[in-house]
């Protein structure tokens, strides 16, 4: 008698321990974005430690309990986006940084998407991850809390706002660079295809 096939939902695909905390930082993002927006500054940092926490728990556990999966590759970094994005609209809506800066970001992100259906035809979901890209939301990541702490800690505004802009600029500029690293990739990837294609093309010719 054959065996009953497990659905992927229940088999560890989904539900296990790593994907559910990245679920949980998921859920985070809309009370990040609420305290931000309220401007409870202290409160939006300790989400956000909880959120990193969560992070680094995921990754750990995935590969501690030999857990990792394509959804778990998946929703790492779209977690990562979620709280970037939420950080640049909510301290663009208030006022704490300027609009250009969380245009450049989410531009960056935007010319990405575009590029998925090219990518697409190339025979590839997605592009491996690039060390630019990981430095890039780190500096971006770290940013984000100093420029909350100097709003909490006006006295040591002059030391803590330097040092956050200049992860905030960095992050950018290695953003965009890596968005070109990863546009690289893929016009690489797109003339090996169409080698490829040429090479079937002559050896049918030849048979």
């Amino acid at each position: 008698m054959p065996r009953a096939r497990v659905p992927r939902f229940l088999n560890g695909e989904v539900v296990n321990i790593p994907n559910l905390l990245s679920f949980l930082r998921i859920a985070l993002v809309p009370v990040f974005l609420w305290l931000l927006l309220d401007e409870l500054y202290l409160y939006a940092i300790l989400v956000l430690m909880v959120a990193g926490l969560t992070d680094f728990l995921d990754g750990y556990l995935a590969r501690k309990l030999d857990q990792m999966t394509k959804l778990g590759k998946i929703l790492d970094p779209v977690a990562d986006r979620l709280y970037i994005f939420a950080t640049l609209l909510a301290l663009s809506i208030t006022g704490n940084i300027p609009w250009w800066l969380a245009a450049l970001v989410i531009s960056r992100d935007v010319l990405m998407l575009l590029s998925l259906p090219i990518l697409a035809t190339a025979g590839y979901r997605t592009l491996p991850p690039h060390y630019l890209g990981k430095a890039s939301t780190f500096a971006l990541l770290y940013s984000f809390p100093l420029l909350l702490m100097g709003k909490i800690f006006v006295e040591a505004e002059f030391i803590i706002m330097p040092i956050a802009w200049a992860f905030a600029l960095w992050g950018v500029g290695l953003y965009w660079w890596s968005g070109f690293a990863y546009l690289w990739q893929l016009i690489l990837l797109l003339r090996e295809a169409g080698q490829k294609t040429t090479n079937v093309k002559v050896s049918k010719r030849g048979g």
